[in-house]
């Protein structure tokens, strides 16, 4: 054979590499619209668990997942929204009232913002309620942030 000369073009070896390259390219472009799908996934599963305590009326637990610290009874209070003010907002007697379903509807991260506003819808209410957590140390507050529908 000598530099002038091609290689015999081999069909199989093209059509294989053909779909090998097809393959790759598929499997790229689903796990990137699953990483976007699912992008606000831990900030999500954080608020579902959160109002799960809420309607098994375990307030202690979901205070502890509000503020990311299972032990917080344990230690002295840092928080500038202690355990009172937050059982007057989340327990029976709160705006909600006692939480007996929830389903969480989705989630945004605004632009700018340290965290996730994630919508749950509670009591099969109309007006959604919104919790924020923060994207670093899935702490939880009251969203600063408006939906919009």
């Amino acid at each position: 054979m000598t530099l002038f000369e091609a290689p015999v073009y081999d069909a199989r070896k093209a059509r294989r590499r053909k779909i090998t390259i097809s393959v790759i390219i598929v499997v790229i472009l689903v796990l990137a619209a699953l990483g976007w799908w699912f992008r606000n996934w831990p900030e999500e599963h954080v608020a579902n668990q959160f109002f799960a305590a809420l309607e098994q009326k375990d307030f202690k637990g979901a205070y502890g997942i509000w503020l990311n610290d299972k032990n917080w009874e344990q230690k002295p209070p840092s928080s500038n929204y202690p355990f009172a003010d937050f059982y007057r907002d989340w327990g029976p007697s709160g705006d909600w009232g006692p939480i007996n379903s929830y389903h969480v509807d989705g989630s945004s991260r605004p632009s700018g913002s340290n965290g996730v506003v994630v919508v749950v819808t509670i009591n099969n209410r109309k007006e959604q309620g919104t919790v924020f957590v923060d994207k670093k140390d899935h702490t939880m507050s009251f969203s600063p942030f408006e939906v919009v529908k």
